[in-house]
C-alpha cells in the first residue's frame, strides 16, 4: 500500500482541527476542566478530536482509533457541551471540496459526544488503528506557547502515517530553534506548519491553510559535524522530563548552549526540519508509560527525515502493545549518525 490516500485525509483533518485550536487559542477562556489525573482538557481538545474523528469514520470506518480524550464529563456538563457543539458548527476549510471529504459539519451535539468516545480504542499488535492527540502540549496551549494537533496510523503495529499540525512554529524550515520559541506565541503570519511522512516515503512539511493542502517541501534533519554545537530541546514542564538529566547528557556530549524548551510534538517536527539536532524525554519515575498519542507521528516523521527514535537503552519504541509505549523507558531522538554518541552519554548519566 502506498498511503498516499491516507495521509491526504490526514493532513486535511488535522488542518481543519488546528483551525478550531486557533479559534480557541485566541480566547482569554479556554473552557479549562480537569482529567482525573489532574492533567488540563480544553474546548479544543475536545472540539479537534470531534473533527478528526469524523473525517476518519467517512474515510476508513473500519479502522480502530486510539485517542486522549473521551466524553464522560461533557456529558455531565451541557453547558460546555454546547459550547463546543457551536464552536465545531463554524469550522470549516474554505475548499468545499476538502470540507465534505471530512464529512463537513457535526451531525448533532448528541452525536458529538458519540463521536468523541470513538476512540477507546485498547490498540494493539494487529489492524489498522490511529492514535490521536488533538492538542499535544495542553500546558503550552494555555500559557501561549507551542502546541500541536496529532494523528498517526499504526498498522500491526508499525507506525505508516504520521501527521502533525503546529500552528505557533515559523513556517521558514530553516529558521533555527531559540530559547524564546516555546512562550508568548500568537498566530501571526509567517507561522503555522504541516508536517507529514508515509513510511519508506521521507517526510515533508507545509504551510498550514484555511482551505486545500499548501505546496509542500521535503524536509531532513540537519548535519551535525561538531556534536558540541548540537542545539537539543526538551520539554517545558519538570514533571514530563527530567530537566536535570537532560542538562547532565548536553555536559558530557559539551553541548554548553542551553536547552530549548517547549511543548508537544512540535519537538519531533523541529528537529526534523534541523532546526534543532536532539531531543531529550529522559524518565522522571519509574512507572511512567508513555502514550502512544504522544509520540507515534513524531516518531516516523523523525524517522522519515534520516533521525533515529529509541528510548534510553536504544530499542526502538514499540506501539504494538496497547495505548501505551509499555516495554520503552523514556525517549531520545537525533540524527542516526550521532544516535549511539547520546544513547551512550544517557546511559553514562542514568547509570544503567
Amino acid at each position: 500500500m502506498s498511503y498516499q490516500q491516507e495521509r491526504f485525509i490526514a493532513e486535511l483533518a488535522v488542518q481543519r482541527a488546528t483551525l478550531l485550536t486557533q479559534k480557541v487559542f485566541n480566547e482569554k477562556a479556554k473552557g479549562t476542566v480537569s482529567k482525573d489525573d489532574k492533567s488540563p482538557v480544553t474546548v479544543g481538545d475536545f472540539g479537534a478530536q470531534a473533527l478528526i474523528i469524523q473525517a476518519i469514520r467517512k474515510n476508513f470506518p473500519n479502522d480502530e482509533i486510539v485517542a486522549e480524550e473521551e466524553a464522560s464529563s461533557l456529558r455531565e456538563d451541557k453547558a460546555l457541551s454546547a459550547e463546543i457543539w457551536r464552536l465545531a458548527q463554524d469550522i470549516k476549510l474554505e475548499d468545499s471540496k476538502s470540507d465534505s471529504l471530512l464529512g463537513g459539519p457535526l451531525p448533532s451535539e448528541e452525536k458529538m459526544l458519540d463521536i468523541i468516545d470513538q476512540g477507546k480504542s485498547v490498540g494493539g499488535a494487529k489492524g489498522r488503528v490511529w492514535a490521536l492527540d488533538p492538542i499535544d502540549g495542553t500546558k503550552g496551549f494555555l500559557r501561549g506557547g507551542q502546541y500541536a494537533v496529532c494523528l498517526g496510523l499504526i498498522e500491526d503495529g508499525d507506525v505508516k502515517v504520521g501527521v502533525i499540525g503546529c500552528p505557533n512554529l515559523p513556517v521558514d524550515n530553516s529558521a533555527t530553534m531559540s530559547t524564546s520559541i516555546g512562550v508568548d506565541q500568537t498566530s501571526d503570519a509567517g507561522n503555522g506548519v504541516l508536517f507529514s511522512a508515509i513510511k519508506g516515503a521521507g517526510a515533508i512539511s507545509r504551510s498550514l491553510s484555511n482551505g486545500a493542502l499548501a505546496e509542500s517541501k521535503s524536509i531532513s534533519m540537519g548535519p551535525v559535524p561538531n556534536i558540541s554545537q548540537a542545539v537539543f530541546c526538551e520539554g517545558v514542564e519538570a514533571g514530563h522530563s527530567a530537566q536535570d538529566d537532560n542538562a547532565a547528557v548536553a555536559q558530557s556530549l559539551g553541548i554548553t548552549s542551553p536547552s530549548v524548551r517547549l511543548d508537544s510534538q512540535a519537538k519531533y517536527c523541529s528537529i526534523a526540519r534541523g532546526a534543532g539536532d536532539i531531543y531529550l524525554r529522559l524518565p522522571v519515575r519509574k512507572d511512567y508509560q508513555e502514550k502512544i498519542w504522544d509520540h507515534a507521528a513524531g516518531d516516523l516523521i523523525v524517522r522519515e527525515a534520516g533521525g533515529q527514535v529509541t528510548d534510553i537503552y536504544g530499542q526502538r519504541l514499540d506501539f504494538s502493545k496497547g495505548r501505551t509505549l509499555a516495554v520503552n523507558k523514556g525517549v531520545v531522538a537525533a540524527p542516526a549518525v550521532i544516535q549511539d554518541q547520546v544513547i551512550d552519554a544517557v546511559k553514562l548519566v542514568l547509570k544503567l
